[in-house]
């Protein structure tokens, strides 16, 4: 499955994006989709997943702050992000897995290019 990122920008705290996750390719609904991000310096990590069936699982960072959604139909996923700061600035990829450890990076097979996310204080 091929995956691209978009939606990435400069906004400033407390400010709202929306990122979006195309796919293409293999049955896309069979796939857990994630989010991770990368910060300059520092690992990737997880932000969040979402099941085949819509089970969503949120790093405690982005928890009530980030949702994340899919649609089967259109093969895209997307992470809605509100009340943003400047923590969250990073890389954000969109991954997707048959795996069900879903917070690990290492179990995602299908990786899109990356969007930049900057939030500014």
């Amino acid at each position: 499955v091929q995956l691209q990122a978009s939606g990435g920008g400069l906004v400033q705290a407390g400010g709202s994006l929306r990122l979006s996750c195309a796919a293409s390719g293999r049955t896309f609904s069979s796939y857990i989709m994630g989010w991770f991000r990368q910060a300059p310096g520092k690992e990737r990590e997880f932000v969040a997943a979402i099941s085949r069936f819509g089970q969503t699982y949120y790093a405690d960072s982005v928890k009530g702050r980030f949702t994340i959604s899919r649609d089967n139909a259109k093969n895209t996923a997307g992470l809605q992000m509100t009340n943003l700061k400047p923590e969250d600035t990073a890389v954000y990829y969109c991954a997707a897995t048959l795996d069900l450890l879903v917070a690990s990076a290492s179990t995602y097979n299908y990786w899109g290019q990356g969007t930049q996310v900057t939030v500014s204080s």
